[in-house]
């Protein structure tokens, strides 16, 4: 299953152990140097370009509707100074509205108390003054005008007939209304809201009424005193309304500057949360880097980790503002990212930190953690670069912005936490190396040595700590932790169980059937109410308008832009069936509200005919007419036509239709789309247009590339994973976890409230990156687990990865709390869609892929078969592996030649051996424990703490069941062997191998027997050669095994006691003994403890006559041939002792007797 595709985990793994070494000899220069580069790129915030224009932002960047208006203001320019038409505008420009309704709870708004109030709500407005550039006007002096007259609500002049309508004397018709007193013609459905009607359009009430006040804004300069003209419309109305000053009306504004302000706002709602946030994470950090150990706990470490993320952010936001990138609002939204990427990045490197040996020199220590530590946090970066890079081509500026502001964060924070928290690690080590207390720096005494003085409470309690370098594998300064404990323990007995893993299985299919249900209710589009605050002036506004406005929301215009014979009857013919086309789709009302000068010119022309005396037949005659009878200035319908520089021919024209019951985003987004539609499919070249389609692109577009990112993205990590972890079934089970979270993620947060737009499309392509974290490095540790029972690979990955999964998810989750607090729907989504993916995959991490991987990965079919009864046993080596390792070993009748730890490569503590695809992955000879918080990387599935308990037990007289003790030795003899001979041998003299190579397996077992007959102890001892000793199991597997491939009799059972029944009963008899001239003896290395604590313990000088009567009892008559491995093991277990480091052999001294036989000797096991 593992292809060949390591070079890139080998070469960050030996590129990161030479940068290991090379901070830890020189870790000032790796605090000064980022210190340095971290003040100067932070001068580039005087380049602050700060950008807050909601247009600029969520608008896409080449969206349709930005190209029909080009189109528009290439024909038909707003003139606000002489010729200004609010139906006919391009641009949002610089105006003021106000939504009025009742306040003592009257629906009708006709009545005259309502109407004195309206008009002196209408004087304030227009008296207010503004002072700009030393230039003081108000409304009057700078508003647009129609004709030199300003642009007035002339709805308000109704208030003369008020009385009238009061008394019913006078009924008002709707749409439109003729006042018999001012002669004007009221577009009722632009100032009335919610109107209710009887069936002869004449109106019953009006619950709202709406005024609007456009001011100039054809240059910069009117534009500019247009922006400020708005605050003090914004200042007065909303004085007006908070200080009570209206009775019977309630009064809510907007103006074009409110959204940029309320993004203002945003931005400095999440600012006062920065410091609470970093004291939080702080804290979190401070806490979670301690332990009982007083030296290596690390909480000044995990203090630093938040100062690296904060230094590396501040930085890449310095270093993007020289590059000239605009910044926005919410940016700040990626600092509390980055902390919680930089925390996980912080717990990985300290987990390596305790997973090396405390033994270790400083500098090597560092080199292992860089070297492990560089896939995890290698991986996590890549991820997150590579999610963002994918966003920075998003077609909206709002994500290219953050995005690659974020790239350029993500980028800096893992540069900073493998240089300057890497220095930091290093000054700790020499903090450790010296046993110094981790707070307060002083030299303190281990807790074993503590203890012998009989220190007091307190001071074994905040003081005691580090190891004792003359026994630094005392188990009383080496104890496991009881979270990675309870992990291990308990959490993977429940998923173990298979009513659990039933349980969870149908957990997941209901989360999938609810995100797919979420995913059938996505709306999409940013609306704009929720770019305000929820305590906003604005909000009221928009609801109002929501409420009482949607019956008749937008005047569309519709553009012919192309020149056409406006005389040929076939022209005049597509022009109507265009308009009636678009009048009779559901969107637009009917004909009664279109302003179509085309056809108001033909129906005056074919009523008036008689009296023109005109001929329209022919395109100058048209022309003529039409100049002349239709758009002569004083009529709007002069703005939709444009003639060509002679004025002899028609290039551009347009009419209005009305828009009627949009009711939301995805009603928008069907209705832009239709219309479009039907204007491209016209022989005229027509396109329709209104200001706010700018907007309406995203809906369009946000769906097909959120969901264009999600496959990208899903489809680059699972190349990403495949490069780092090249495993097939690995990276398919991350594809599958990718796609699950995002799936999850997309349907929920429908669920939760959160539309499908620019801000959740920056989430989404976000969340690809952090769904990769804990799944892949779960996938990764199940899947180079050496483990054969599922259910042990299991227990061995959460004990690994349980913790971390919780720290790093607790991190994130607590680096975003304060985006809940800013009250900003902004923010309030990156928190909802950042929970929902950590929350997601840590739960993908911590149960679902566990409960997958036991059903479909390596050794599944112990888990459908039953037979998975959870033990450690390592998978056996196949046949083909015996063969090759019968090449390497030398013959079991002479002893294991082991190399010295100093000659390998890594110096005098390198690992015993690479672990998955060569990795450093779990490959610590020595005192592989995870002693704090983080990654455990030990092989061993028993703990040192539960070591040094069985050897009290022991000790002690307390009698260890003979299976258990059976079982329990020969696994760990049996993985001491397999990491400390296999890998570790490559010394061999070639008379040896020679020897081994040519010599049939019959002399072989049988000069192993003879070698064996006389075995002693490391005290002196005789050990019985009649039956196998604790150090026979592995060699007799390795010689069945071995003999079943030459024999091709296939694998054979693996039973111990039937390979006895099978042997040659020559082979078992001793013969003479061979030459001890050539013979050498081989010590098992001891620990400080045995060799002291244990010096006298001695094999029973019995033990052979013990065993016979035992084996000839006439109970027990089949004892010696089924059991006798079980009874020397426990015997063997109940009168030894071996340390925890008892996995390398060293070379011995040779004997200078020459009878001497070759012995082997065990140590204290």
């Amino acid at each position: 299953m593992t292809c060949g595709i390591s070079c890139v985990d080998k070469t960050l793994n030996k590129s990161f152990y030479h940068l290991g070494i090379c901070i830890a000899k020189h870790p000032g220069y790796f605090v000064i140097i980022p210190v340095m580069i971290t003040l100067l790129c932070m001068t580039g915030y005087q380049q602050l370009k700060y950008q807050i224009d909601p247009e600029y932002l969520f608008s896409p960047i080449n969206g349709e509707g930005k190209a029909e208006r080009a189109i528009v203001e290439q024909y038909f320019k707003v003139n606000y100074t002489h010729r200004f038409n609010v139906g006919r505008i391009t641009r949002p420009g610089r105006f003021g509205r106000v939504i009025v309704i009742p306040k003592d709870g009257d629906e009708n708004m006709l009545r005259r108390e309502i109407f004195m109030e309206l008009r002196q709500l209408d004087n304030l407005i227009q008296n207010a003054t503004t002072t700009y550039d030393g230039d003081t006007f108000s409304y009057k002096d700078n508003c647009a005008r129609w004709e030199n007259e300003c642009f007035e609500n002339d709805i308000l002049n109704l208030d003369a007939l008020m009385d009238d309508i009061e008394s019913g004397q006078l009924n008002l018709t709707f749409p439109i209304m003729f006042n018999p007193v001012t002669w004007d013609t009221h577009a009722l459905p632009v100032f009335f809201g919610g109107t209710k009607l009887t069936e002869d359009n004449y109106i019953i009430s009006v619950p709202a009424i709406q005024l609007v006040y456009f001011v100039t804004a054809d240059t910069k300069r009117q534009d500019a005193k247009g922006a400020e003209w708005e605050e003090t419309f914004l200042r007065v109305v909303g004085k007006a309304e908070n200080s009570g000053m209206f009775k019977h009306i309630s009064v809510s504004y907007f103006a074009s500057r409110t959204l940029d302000n309320e993004l203002e706002k945003n931005t400095k709602t999440v600012v006062p949360y920065f410091s609470s946030t970093f004291l939080l994470m702080g804290l979190f950090s401070i806490i979670t880097c301690m332990m009982g150990d007083a030296v290596r706990s690390k909480p000044w470490l995990g203090l630093m980790g938040n100062v690296s993320a904060i230094m590396a952010t501040l930085a890449a936001f310095g270093l993007a503002m020289y590059c000239g990138i605009e910044f926005i609002g919410i940016n700040l939204a990626a600092p509390f990212l980055m902390i919680g990427i930089g925390i996980d990045d912080t717990f990985v490197m300290l987990a390596g930190w305790r997973r090396t040996p405390a033994k270790m020199p400083v500098h090597e220590r560092m080199a292992h953690m860089m070297s492990e530590a560089a896939v995890s946090i290698t991986i996590t970066s890549v991820t997150d670069f590579i999610s963002f890079l994918i966003g920075i081509i998003s077609p909206f500026r709002s994500v290219k912005i953050f995005c690659t502001y974020s790239v350029f964060a993500v980028c800096f924070t893992f540069l900073w936490h493998i240089t300057f928290f890497a220095a930091c690690m290093a000054i700790s080590g020499y903090r450790e190396r010296k046993n110094l207390h981790a707070i307060f720096g002083c030299k303190v005494k281990p807790m074993s040595v503590a203890i012998k003085e009989k220190r007091n409470f307190l001071y074994k309690a905040i003081m005691a700590g580090g190891i004792d370098h003359n026994d630094p594998d005392n188990p009383v300064d080496n104890k496991d932790h009881m979270f990675m404990a309870f992990f291990k323990d308990k959490l993977a007995a429940v998923i173990n169980n298979k009513w659990c893993k039933i349980l969870i299985i149908l957990a997941f299919a209901t989360y999938l059937a609810g995100a797919c249900y979420g995913v059938t209710q996505i709306k999409e589009g940013l609306e704009r109410r929720k770019l305000s605050r929820e305590d906003s002036y604005s909000v009221e506004f928009f609801d109002r308008e929501d409420d009482y406005y949607r019956e008749f929301p937008y005047r569309m215009q519709v553009i012919i832009s192309s020149p056409h014979n406006y005389s040929d009857p076939w022209v005049q013919e597509q022009m109507e069936n265009l308009t009636r086309t678009l009048e009779h789709t559901s969107y637009v009302t009917s004909s009664l509200y279109t302003e179509s000068w085309l056809r108001t010119f033909l129906s005056f022309v074919d009523r008036n005919n008689d009296f023109l005396n005109t001929s329209i037949d022919d395109e100058p005659a048209f022309i003529e007419a039409v100049k002349e009878h239709w758009l002569f200035p004083g009529n709007p319908f002069s703005l939709d036509v444009r003639f060509n520089e002679e004025e002899t021919q028609i290039i551009a024209s347009r009419f209005l239709i009305q828009a009627v019951n949009i009711t939301d985003t995805n009603h928008e987004k069907e209705m832009v789309r239709d219309l479009r539609k039907i204007c491209k499919d016209s022989p005229l070249n027509a396109s329709i247009f209104h200001p706010y389609f700018v907007f309406f692109d995203q809906f369009e577009l946000v769906r097909p590339v959120s969901l264009q990112a999600m496959v990208i993205g899903a489809i680059i990590m699972m190349i990403i994973s495949f490069i780092f972890i090249p495993n097939i079934l690995c990276s398919l089970w991350v594809a599958f976890s990718v796609i699950s979270i995002e799936l999850g993620v997309a349907g929920y947060m429908a669920l939760w409230d959160v539309n499908l737009d620019s801000i959740s499309m920056i989430n989404l392509i976000m969340c690809i990156g952090f769904s990769v974290d804990f799944t892949a490095h779960i996938c990764y540790t199940y899947m180079s687990s050496k483990k054969r029972s599922p259910k042990a690979r299991v227990r061995e990955a959460l004990h690994s990865l349980g913790l971390p999964i919780v720290q790093g998810s607790s991190s994130t989750i607590l680096g975003i709390i304060a985006l809940l607090l800013a009250q900003s729907y902004i923010f309030l989504v990156f928190f909802k869609m950042v929970f929902l993916v950590i929350f997601f995959g840590a739960m993908h991490g911590l149960f679902l892929l566990p409960v997958l991987l036991s059903l479909f990965g390596p050794g599944s079919w112990l888990t459908w078969t039953g037979r998975d009864d959870g033990s450690d046993e390592d998978v056996d080596d196949s046949v083909d592996d015996m063969k090759r390792a019968h090449v390497l070993e030398k013959p079991f009748s002479q002893s294991y030649y082991m190399q010295y730890p100093s000659m390998g490569h890594n110096g005098p503590y390198a690992y015993g051996s690479k672990g998955f695809l060569g990795a450093p992955y779990k490959a610590y000879g020595v005192d592989e424990k995870d002693q704090g918080l983080g990654i455990s990387g030990e092989d061993s599935s028993e703990s040192s703490s539960s070591r040094s308990q069985r050897r009290q037990q022991l000790a002690a007289g307390v009698a260890v069941p003979p299976e258990e003790g059976v079982a329990q030795m020969r696994r760990r003899y049996e993985d001491g062997w397999r990491r400390s001979s296999y890998q570790n041998i490559n010394r061999l003299d070639a008379h040896e191998q020679q020897h081994r190579s040519s010599a049939s397996y019959d002399n072989y077992d049988r000069d192993m027997q003879r070698a064996a007959a006389t075995r002693r102890n490391s005290h002196g001892d005789v050990i019985d050669v009649h039956t196998p000793t604790p150090s026979s199991s592995l060699d007799e597997r390795m010689r069945r095994q071995y003999q079943l491939a030459i024999n091709g009799h296939g694998s054979g059972s693996g039973d111990d006691s039937s390979y006895h029944h099978r042997r040659d009963p020559e082979a078992a008899s001793p013969g003479p003994l061979a030459s001890s001239s050539t013979t050498k003896r081989y010590h098992r290395r001891r620990s400080s403890e045995d060799s002291t604590r244990y010096h006298h313990q001695r094999w029973p000088a019995n033990i052979e006559e013990r065993r016979a009567r035992r084996a000839y009892s006439p109970g027990a008559p089949s004892y010696t041939q089924a059991h006798s491995y079980s009874e020397t093991a426990a015997i063997a277990a109940s009168n030894a002792r071996r340390s925890s480091s008892h996995h390398n052999l060293y070379q011995g001294k040779a004997t200078t007797q020459s009878h001497a036989p070759p012995t082997y000797q065990y140590g204290d096991y």
